[in-house]
C-alpha cells in the first residue's frame, strides 16, 4: 500500500513555492487552504498586479508557480502576465478567471499563462491544474 505524495511535495523533501496574486482576499485564503492542504509552500500574497509583480522580483528564483487574477485594480492580470514573463520568460503562471471572461483567458493563454481555473474555485481542478503544470 503506498501513499500517494502531496501534490505539493517535489519528491524531494521540500515543496513547490507559490505566489497567490487576487484582489479578493477571500479567494486567496480558498486557495491558500487547498495549496497548504497539500503542502505547498505559500511565500506570498498580493492583492494587485504592481505588488504581485514587486514580490515576484522579491522572490525570485525561488517561485514555482504564480497564481493570478485576470481582473484586479490598478494593473490587471493580463499585464501583471506580460510584465512577470518579461521578467522571467519560464515563469509558471495559472490565472485565475470569473465566468464570462474568455476573451481575456485567451489572451492570457496566448500571452504565456500555462493554464487557468474559473472560479468558483473547485478543489480537485484547482490541484489538477497545477499539478499538470508543475509535473511537466
Amino acid at each position: 500500500m503506498s501513499e500517494k505524495n502531496p501534490v505539493g511535495d517535489r519528491g524531494d523533501g521540500t515543496f513547490f513555492r507559490v505566489l497567490l496574486i487576487d484582489d479578493s482576499v477571500f479567494v486567496i485564503k480558498q486557495l491558500s487552504q487547498i495549496l497548504q492542504s497539500e503542502k505547498f509552500e505559500i511565500i506570498a500574497t498580493a492583492t494587485d498586479g504592481e505588488q504581485g509583480i514587486e514580490k515576484y522580483k522579491e522572490f525570485y528564483p525561488n517561485i514555482d508557480l504564480v497564481t493570478c487574477d485576470i481582473t484586479m485594480p490598478k494593473v490587471d492580470g493580463i499585464t501583471t502576465l506580460e510584465k512577470i514573463i518579461d521578467f522571467d520568460k519560464n515563469a509558471k503562471i495559472i490565472m485565475i478567471s470569473a465566468l464570462g471572461k474568455e476573451d481575456l483567458v485567451k489572451k492570457a493563454l496566448i500571452t504565456g499563462a500555462k493554464n487557468y481555473i474559473v472560479k468558483p474555485l473547485d478543489r480537485e481542478k484547482v490541484l489538477s491544474r497545477i499539478e499538470s503544470i508543475l509535473k511537466k
